[in-house]
């Protein structure tokens, strides 16, 4: 099972794909979550401490492993077929949740120094992880789909959009949603997060329904979830009404308890 997550930043990705990641990893499966987020915070989700999270170097941003993938003797040439399984068993960081965390880090634009080498690490490292692996992954992805590229896409079996009732974040997601229709991404839902009453899941459901995005779940707003941020306490899933819906969601994706 591969679930990419996506949505506009501050509507609460992270914690749906850190929570569905660790949902699956407490039922046995082998799991491993990537942040593709620019601003990577799914490491402290998962549990890390900051001090743990500091010291995890982004793929893209490893020039010794950049360098040894991609490296020729000829200056300005880079490698373009290279193995990356190795990686995942090198890089891959077991989180207190569960899951092993893998942080691609940020690809600068193209052109500007050792891009491409960068570029083609992380590009070949995702197909890897979403086409040849079978392990669970959970994805969480920027806002958009520019990560996962021709070749992958179609071997996501679920991409999830995250959004509260603000317009704003309603709007990205009508926009990654059109995107990824064009790209032929099936399995495409939204999902409700922070929604505080009735009257936000109205606003979400009306917006879903007139743009024919189906809608998988609605979170509800959690302050545990608001003193977790502040405090770095763990939650418990019996203690938190938005946890207990993600186990739900978690459960509609059909992967076997191990």
């Amino acid at each position: 099972m591969k679930i990419a997550v996506t949505g506009k930043g501050g509507v609460g990705k992270t914690f749906i794909a850190g929570g569905l990641a660790a949902r699956f990893a407490r039922q046995g499966n082998r799991v491993i979550a990537i942040d593709a987020d620019p601003s990577p915070n799914l490491a402290m989700t998962l549990g890390l401490s900051p001090e743990e999270t500091g010291s995890i170097v982004p793929i893209a941003e490893n020039e010794e492993l950049i360098r040894l993938k991609t490296g020729t003797p000829y200056a300005g040439v880079f490698r373009l077929t290279f193995t990356v399984d190795d990686i995942i068993g090198k890089f891959a960081v077991r989180t207190p949740s569960g899951p092993h965390l893998m942080v691609m880090g940020t690809v600068r634009s193209m052109g500007s120094g050792c891009t491409c080498p960068a570029h083609s690490v992380i590009k070949a490292l995702l197909r890897h992880l979403m086409v040849e692996r079978d392990e669970v992954v959970i994805l969480d992805m920027e806002a958009g789909i520019e990560h996962l590229g021709r070749g992958t896409a179609e071997h996501v079996d679920a991409m999830l959009v995250v959004t509260d009732a603000n317009r704003k974040s309603l709007e990205i997601a009508r926009n990654i949603f059109r995107m990824a229709a064009d790209s032929g991404i099936a399995g495409v839902s939204l999902v409700g997060n922070r929604v505080t009453g009735p009257e936000q899941e109205r606003i979400i459901r009306t917006f879903a329904e007139m743009n024919g995005i189906p809608v998988i779940a609605m979170v509800p707003f959690d302050q545990g979830v608001m003193d977790n941020g502040i405090s770095g306490a763990p939650l418990r899933e019996d203690g938190s009404p938005a946890l207990r819906k993600i186990a739900l969601l978690a459960e509609k994706f059909g992967v076997p308890v191990r």
